[in-house]
């Protein structure tokens, strides 16, 4: 079982939050860890996760996406814990610093993907106004055509290539949305223009 599945095991035992916070002993599991001690972090989650949810909580205000963070700062802490000097701070500093740190990433990012989506929806009904070249290659085909073309195309390369011909976003734009590398974003597109092509061949007027 990878680490990621048995912090959510531990989570799975009690809300996290549950549990009254106990410090002492904490740089210690820590040390533990830094040993891939599993029992230290377990124990670690049952004494401190009350102190990493309250954080995500007030930062994101929704409980789903604080527990999320709990789980991604205890596979953090795992992953960091040799690194971790207690000369420097409390390992509940560390806790709190790790957080409020994915707290707020994982706010931005909800911010960042709400953009997203409002652009989307605010350019669903509007068309480029000049032709990007996924419409040239394809524009001359009748749209009965193009759209049976369509449905034979992998889900992943036609949301792509219908993100740049119907709603006229651009490549860097469609990676924002989809949340994806733009070379992969440039892939799917051209595979996907490949493909109608085949398809389309006959079809030409």
């Amino acid at each position: 079982m990878i680490l990621r599945d048995k912090i959510v095991q531990y989570s799975t035992m009690g809300e996290p939050g549950r549990a009254p916070i106990r410090e002492a002993g904490w740089d210690d599991y820590i040390r533990r860890c830094a040993r891939r001690d599993e029992s230290a972090l377990a124990a670690l989650y049952d004494e401190s996760s009350q102190l990493a949810y309250t954080i995500a909580l007030r930062i994101l205000q929704d409980e789903a996406d604080a527990s999320e963070v709990v789980v991604d700062v205890y596979k953090q802490l795992w992953d960091a814990a040799a690194k971790f000097d207690h000369q420097r701070g409390s390992a509940a500093a560390w806790i709190v610093i790790l957080a409020r740190s994915r707290a707020m990433d994982r706010r931005r990012f909800r911010s960042a993907r709400s953009r997203n989506a409002a652009k989307v929806e605010e350019l669903r009904d509007v068309r480029s106004a000049q032709p990007s070249p996924e419409m040239l290659a394809i524009s001359s085909q009748s749209g009965r055509s193009v759209a049976r073309a369509l449905a034979e195309v992998p889900q992943e390369q036609r949301e792509a290539l219908e993100l740049a011909f119907f709603m006229g976003l651009s490549h860097s734009e469609i990676a924002d949305h989809l949340g994806e590398p733009l070379g992969t974003v440039k892939t799917r597109i051209r595979l996907a223009v490949s493909r109608l092509r085949e398809m389309l061949k006959d079809t030409v007027r």
